[in-house]
């Protein structure tokens, strides 16, 4: 059952999956529930699966106690529940509030969507990313001091590595890592000597392999050294998926350090096994350390993109990460 303290639920609604965090009057979380109805895995497709999908997470919390809702994530996309248009770069995270869109569920719910932003300006290709913000947004919230100068990495099936500047977001990329290394490991004759299932417990020694492998260049080239090392022996089968990581990781490191700043303060933001290699890689190729503990700040993020909205009082902040 819902308690009285609940001041707030937020929605951390992606591509596969859907996290609920039902949270106090001071941001903190107190319960957390996830099921898999991202916005491609919808009970049934169109509106009736965002109203389904919403309703199983959070229906009994909003029953107990009506409270607001804010929502993050690819369910503010084209493809999702109410498309919300990009926020333009520069931007700071108090203004998602602003630009967000606000749709009322057959319930009589209320669900703020953040917009998500865009990076378009003159000389460059435009880049886009939705939820990012938001954990931003909650990095800043637990470390107010790294907001006038920070690079922050991002790990993921897309990865982004973001620069603030005076309190802003000025610019960002994005890196297709994750999704390039399952294309290739499922679907490339890199595959083939590999194992069907991914170790239990990942190697390092062969991931550090390729990481200085990235760091000489040559990326297609490198690539089939996956293939080579593993004909000739010289790695064996359960180790080629981590050297192969190693050389995309590696290789977007030392990509994305070289396009920015990669000399102003560095915030990692995620937690589990992918962020631990992004820290290994980081110190490897980088000598770099971040400057404050990964951690998850969607949730923090969620709150205070609710409190900029006026959902939530700003009487206590939040500084959970």
């Amino acid at each position: 059952m819902n308690s009285p303290d609940t001041a707030l639920v937020a929605l951390d609604w992606g591509t596969s999956s859907l996290r609920a965090y039902r949270m106090g009057p001071d941001g903190t979380v107190l319960e957390t529930r996830a099921d898999g109805c991202g916005i491609q895995h919808l009970p049934v497709p169109g509106e009736d699966g965002f109203e389904a999908a919403f309703e199983a997470i959070c229906g009994d919390w909003l029953a107990a106690t009506p409270v607001p809702v804010v929502a993050s994530g690819m369910v503010g996309s084209a493809q999702g529940w109410r498309e919300v248009p990009y926020l333009s770069c520069p931007a700071g995270t108090e203004g998602l509030a602003a630009a967000a869109v606000t749709l009322r569920t057959r319930g009589g719910h209320c669900v703020t969507i953040a917009p998500g932003l865009i990076a378009d300006g003159a000389g460059q290709d435009p880049d886009v990313m939705r939820g990012e913000e938001i954990q931003i947004a909650g990095m800043l919230a637990a470390h107010p001091g790294l907001a006038a100068d920070a690079l922050m990495v991002m790990p993921g099936t897309h990865s982004k590595w973001a620069q603030m500047q005076a309190g802003q977001v000025v610019r960002f990329a994005t890196y297709m890592t994750g999704e390039i290394f399952a294309v290739l490991r499922a679907h490339s004759i890199l595959g083939r000597l590999m194992p069907a299932e991914a170790a239990p417990t990942p190697d390092d020694a062969a991931f550090r392999r390729g990481l200085e492998r990235a760091r000489e260049g040559g990326l297609t080239h490198a690539l089939f050294s996956v293939r080579t090392l593993g004909l000739t022996g010289a790695l064996p089968p359960g180790d080629l998926p981590d050297y192969l990581s190693g050389l995309l990781i590696g290789r977007e490191v030392l990509d994305a350090a070289a396009a920015l700043d990669a000399d102003r303060p560095l915030l990692l933001v995620g937690e589990g096994a992918l962020t631990r290699r992004y820290a290994l890689a980081l110190e490897t190729l980088l000598g770099r350390r971040p400057d404050a503990p990964p951690g998850n700040p969607a949730p923090a993020g969620l709150f205070r993109f609710a409190q900029d909205a006026g959902l939530v009082s700003r009487t206590k902040e939040t500084s959970h990460v």
